[in-house]
């Protein structure tokens, strides 16, 4: 975690990414890590990328702690376009003049930095999971190394900008500051629309308007234990009562029995929930991979020598279409008003 304030006051980028008209918590999450990186006196910029207006994004984050919004509004960029965004992010590089610039570790965040990185000489650090910064006010960050089994330490050269990307789920967003104590400044961001290579014609959700895995803090997840396509209802019913979203191994995918989308591992999606129950899940390495960051880990199995239990906070072994009802039973009774 960030534990003091620097001393070197900085400028930084953020780009406070949208999903649906409505920004995104792991854009919450970066600008509280852009506020503690700014330091005293610095200042925090943020971009908004839209094609429907985003006062109430910007009110909201200036009430969390940034000094200037920039808005590039556009219908070029009403869905994800990189071409069109890499432009939008140049533009504000060009006119805020950064320190640094900070992006969700997301689908869309993965493939704009290293691209705005190659074009303005910066260096690039990715999948960021903690920040530290001495008594000098020299800056680590902090990125998992070998599925989590390690982690580096590592840190920029002087003399070019700053490019981060912040896994989602590991830092904490920032909060609403005293109104009176905050003013900021919304400016229109002026960019020229590039030639677009692809174009989107439609977006389709796979994963059933769930919340999206990688910022969802309970995650109920099935292995090959399940059985088949209907042995995910209960992991459902247990996720809704929680009020978490639903996963998956590779080995439930491949088998028929959910949707690629759900996939969590590594080559899935990487979670840090602060719940992650494990239902017939083995904890074969390629899925520990994906969620052995969570912060409690629960699972549930029949064989009590499956790899899973070894990385466990707790476990039962037995049954999971005995133990996961009676859990979400338990879950519907505690939560029941009254």
């Amino acid at each position: 975690m960030m534990t003091k304030t620097t001393r070197t006051s900085r400028t930084i980028l953020l780009f406070a990414e949208r999903r649906n008209g409505a920004l995104r918590r792991v854009a919450l999450e970066a600008l509280g890590a852009a506020r503690r990186l700014a330091g005293d006196g610095g200042q925090v910029h943020a971009v908004i990328a839209c094609a429907d207006g985003a006062a109430e994004d910007a009110a909201a984050l200036i009430a969390r702690g940034a000094d200037v919004v920039h808005v590039a509004d556009d219908p070029a960029l009403r869905d994800f376009a990189p071409e069109a965004y890499i432009a939008v992010l140049g533009a504000a590089m060009a006119a805020v003049g950064p320190d640094a610039l900070l992006l969700g570790h997301t689908a869309a965040g993965r493939e704009l930095a290293p691209r705005v990185a190659a074009a303005h000489g910066a260096g690039h650090i990715a999948d960021v999971t903690a920040i530290e910064i001495d008594d000098d006010g020299d800056v680590g960050f902090i990125r998992p190394l070998y599925a989590g089994k390690a982690f580096e330490r590592r840190q920029f050269l002087p003399g070019h900008p700053w490019i981060i990307t912040v896994r989602p789920n590991n830092m904490p967003a920032a909060e609403p500051q005293d109104a009176a104590d905050r003013g900021g400044t919304v400016k229109e961001l002026s960019f020229t629309v590039p030639k677009l290579y692809t174009a989107v014609r439609g977006i389709v959700s796979r994963a059933g308007g769930q919340l999206d895995l990688s910022e969802a803090d309970i995650i109920v997840s099935g292995g090959r234990g399940v059985r088949s396509a209907a042995g995910f209802e209960p992991l459902r019913q247990l996720a809704a009562a929680l009020g978490g979203a639903v996963g998956a191994s590779r080995a439930a995918c491949d088998a028929g029995y959910c949707d690629y989308a759900l996939q969590i591992g590594q080559t899935g999606k990487v979670v840090t929930p602060q719940l992650y129950i494990a239902c017939g899940i083995s904890g074969a390495i390629q899925h520990l991979a994906g969620m052995s960051q969570s912060r409690t880990i629960i699972a549930i199995n029949k064989d009590s020598d499956a790899p899973i239990f070894g990385v466990a906070d707790y476990g039962i072994i037995g049954d999971l279409f005995e133990a996961v009802p009676l859990l979400t039973e338990e879950v519907l009774r505690v939560r029941q008003p009254g």
